[in-house]
């Protein structure tokens, strides 16, 4: 195994991948949480539910580190766990559906509302500024619930996520001019819909929260154990 320079939690990417590759599921972790908030909300956008996102997103990892050993250094390792969890997202995605092909990046034909969306419970005593902000919150996920597939994950990795145009497109192999417009016809519909309000709270949309966090990261190294599985070399 390699010995890294520094602590695992302060370890660049590569470092952390390095260790993986052989085997080392403390590194794996790291990596997790790193990313959890990100991978999370991506399968999040395009499965529209947060227990199959979850579960989607187990089962990336899952695959992630089955594989890690295939990595070559051709994407930043972000963008490769990206990609991993948009194709496990998709897969996830088709099984729900009754037909043969789902094409992702299509504008459907009309658009439904999700106006049933559960919301978050607010804590006892909660000032009325933060109900507000929660209010809006709920309504502004309702609405990106709402935009058509492609739309709703472009705007969750550039907006949500800070992504770059180029490690967007990258993610979701399609072109950056695409990005670009996909982004611009999201923005217009939300604005459309939320007026003033569209900025004030799309930081807290979809809150990945430390219990999901711990969760996720716990559920993933249990399998790991259970099934005894080792990277690819």
């Amino acid at each position: 195994m390699t010995a890294l320079s520094k602590p695992l939690e302060a370890a660049a990417d590569a470092g952390l991948l390095s260790e993986v590759q052989c085997g080392d599921t403390r590194a794996f972790a790291v990596l997790m949480r790193r990313y959890n908030r990100r991978l999370y909300r991506t399968a999040r956008a395009i499965l529209k539910d947060d227990a199959a996102a979850e579960d989607a997103l187990q089962e990336a990892y899952l695959a992630a580190y089955r594989h890690a050993g295939e990595f070559r250094g051709d994407a930043q390792i972000a963008t490769w766990l990206t990609r991993i969890v948009v194709n496990q997202a998709l897969q996830a995605l088709r099984k729900t559906r009754r037909q043969q092909v789902v094409v992702l990046f299509e504008d459907p034909p009309d658009e439904r509302s999700t106006d049933d969306a559960p919301a978050d419970s607010l804590s006892p005593g909660t000032p009325e500024k933060t109900m507000l902000r929660a209010e809006m919150r709920r309504l502004i996920e309702r609405k990106i619930d709402d935009l058509p597939e492609g739309y709703r994950t472009v705007f969750m990795l550039r907006e949500v996520e800070d992504m770059t145009v180029d490690e967007t497109a990258a993610a979701l192999g399609i072109p950056s001019a695409t990005v670009r417009s996909r982004l611009f016809r999201a923005k217009a519909r939300l604005r459309e819909a939320l007026a003033q309000e569209f900025d004030v709270a799309t930081q807290d949309v979809f809150g990945f929260d430390g219990e999901r966090c711990d969760r996720i990261v716990r559920a993933v190294l249990e399998r790991l154990c259970d099934d005894r599985v080792h990277p690819a070399r």
